[in-house]
């Protein structure tokens, strides 16, 4: 992700996607130096009454654009708005790759009691889920686990957050289903790729089968208790599922997106109490890397 800010060729791209002044109260601050402070506070992953003052003051100024951006879903709007150009011209890579990678809570995440969680309950209910935040205790602590689709440059496409005791193959369904890419005309936009990449925590007949059902190639490598199972009960075990070990070597990307959003403290290590305000850290450390995607020439036009 790098250490810098906005660039001049990002901002005139985001810039007329933002919330406009409608003559009532207050002038805005700045969009871009708001923006700015929530990307140092990313980085840094620092309290943020320690912001510096070319962000502020006052510092909540920059919280509160953050928190209300969060609630009238603003980040993740403009996420898809910037998609959008590449969807239009045909740029985004249609075999995808889904992973998830664990951020361990700060310590005083850690050291929080769970609100709703009775002593040993691991957060598996979804209420009790949202309950505590998608906070997951483990040996680790309390976790929260980032579910990943991106596309084949490795651009996120989908996140979604659970608690970090939490099956990877439970939430894939959940995954698929944020899979998007709006167009730039008419016409829904497209959720459904040509191949789904994935690990071996991945490997289940349900996931082969609900994965058939909607059209898309599944490229995961069978584990070998399953391997194991089959062979042993002979012609009754069927046939090995179809696996192309070529294709399987893009899943790299998924691995290089974590490592380009770990980059900022605050995605590695989670500072947040709210899931909500989490995840829109990732929705804007996301939008960062689309915006520094090279920008992609229209496809010819072969009528």
């Amino acid at each position: 992700m790098g250490g810098g800010e906005l660039t001049d060729a990002a901002w005139e791209r985001i810039a007329p996607l933002l919330p406009g002044v409608d003559g009532r109260g207050r002038p805005w601050r700045d969009h871009r130096q708001v923006i700015n402070g929530v990307l140092w506070r990313l980085r840094m992953g620092a309290p943020r009454r320690d912001l510096p003052e070319r962000y502020g003051p006052p510092w909540q100024t920059v919280y509160e654009r953050f928190a209300r951006w969060e609630a009238d879903g603003t980040w993740a709007r403009l996420l898809e708005q910037v998609r959008v150009r590449d969807g239009s011209v045909g740029a985004v890579e249609w075999t995808v790759s889904v992973d998830s990678t664990v951020s361990r809570g700060s310590p005083p995440r850690r050291r929080c009691p769970q609100k709703g969680a009775a002593a040993g309950d691991e957060l598996e209910d979804p209420a009790r889920a949202s309950a505590g935040q998608a906070f997951g205790r483990s040996r680790g602590g309390l976790m929260t686990k980032v579910h990943l689709t991106c596309d084949g440059r490795g651009l996120p496409l989908a996140v979604v957050v659970t608690p970090g005791n939490v099956n990877d193959s439970t939430v894939l369904d959940a995954v698929m289903d944020e899979v998007t890419a709006p167009r730039a005309g008419a016409g829904r936009p497209r959720r459904r790729p040509d191949a789904v990449i994935a690990d071996k925590a991945y490997s289940s007949r349900a996931i082969r089968q609900t994965l058939r059902r909607r059209g898309v190639r599944a490229v995961i490598p069978e584990r070998a208790d399953q391997k194991a199972n089959r062979l042993r009960r002979g012609k009754a075990g069927g046939r090995p599922p179809a696996f192309d070990r070529d294709l399987y070597k893009a899943r790299y990307v998924v691995e290089r997106c974590f490592g380009r959003l770990k980059q900022l403290r605050a995605i590695a290590t989670r500072f947040d109490k709210l899931a909500a305000r989490y995840k829109a850290g990732i929705h804007l450390a996301a939008l960062i890397l689309w915006l520094r995607e090279p920008a992609q020439d229209p496809l010819p036009d072969t009528t």
